[in-house]
């Protein structure tokens, strides 16, 4: 909703005031369906040529998440930081191996589908249950687990970081497709030099409309987005961390209480339940 009003303030302040002035949109709109054919589809083609297809399919993906609210809310934390008390609390009372269906097959498991919000998120699952095992195996200690942990963190970082860097290179490209759209404009008018003043700059100011455009569309939509996405991006990791921070705290000895309280604290403060909450909301799904 944030970006459709962003970008509704931004074209409103810019042709508004062009407006008021006393501009005139009328070459603005006649060259505008040209102009962005030939922006739009240069910095397309050139997204296509600079990324691969498991980024093209993020980038889209990514796009399209900026128009939806976060799904990282207090809400969702107190239910990860709920199950994984269950978890830890059940291991703790019967032992790591009473956990071991549950970890093998957490669709069917009755742990994970009572905190639907993140039992069914396969990321999350997965990356829980598969430390959860090498817990239950008992091969491994806390400073090898964190050290697996930190690796798969930083990947999904990295991976999660290329729609990002894909969409900053657009806005990078887009005033460059601009020049070009406008240069063209520029020789095309360069060939009309017998017609008439009025005709000239008419051209001339519709070739000008490519300039504009790039750079509009660079830095009041295509970096924004960027901007957005990288944050949503931060968000994800931090949601890993947390589930990092509670496992090590537990592998180290401490009671389940005491182990989420661990995750709790490396939550973002705008999102993180008081220890009162958290506790009220363990409570009240034993």
């Amino acid at each position: 909703m944030f970006v459709i009003i962003g970008w509704v303030v931004v074209l409103g302040c810019v042709f508004g005031v062009f407006i008021a002035h006393g501009g005139n949109m009328g070459p603005i709109l006649k060259a505008l369906p040209w102009e962005m054919a030939m922006i739009g589809g240069a910095t397309l083609g050139a997204f296509l040529v600079n990324n691969q297809m498991v980024v093209i399919k993020g980038t889209i993906a990514g796009v399209l998440s900026c128009f939806k609210g976060s799904q990282y809310t207090k809400a969702r934390y107190m239910e990860l930081l709920a199950l994984l008390y269950a978890i830890l609390q059940q291991a703790r009372k019967e032992g790591l191996m009473s956990i071991e269906k549950d970890v093998e097959d957490p669709a069917s498991s009755p742990l994970f589908q009572k905190y639907p919000s993140v039992g069914n998120d396969h990321h999350v699952t997965e990356f829980i249950t598969d430390y959860l095992r090498m817990m239950v195996s008992g091969n491994l200690n806390a400073h090898e687990i964190e050290s697996l942990m930190d690796s798969e963190i930083e990947t999904h970082h990295h991976e999660a970081h290329a729609p990002v860097a894909a969409i900053q290179r657009v806005a990078g490209g887009l005033p460059a497709f601009g020049i070009v759209a406008a240069v063209l404009g520029v020789v095309k008018t360069m060939g009309s030099v017998g017609q008439p003043p009025a005709v000239l700059g008419a051209m001339i100011g519709s070739a000008l409309v490519g300039t504009f455009l790039g750079i509009l569309l660079a830095y009041a939509f295509a970096e924004p987005l960027a901007g957005l996405l990288e944050q949503k991006v931060e968000e994800s990791g931090k949601e890993l961390q947390c589930i990092k921070t509670t496992l090590l705290a537990s592998m180290q000895g401490y009671a389940p209480q005491v182990a989420i309280e661990f995750g709790r604290k490396v939550l973002l403060s705008t999102v993180r339940p008081t220890f009162s909450e958290l506790e009220g909301h363990v409570k009240g799904k034993k």
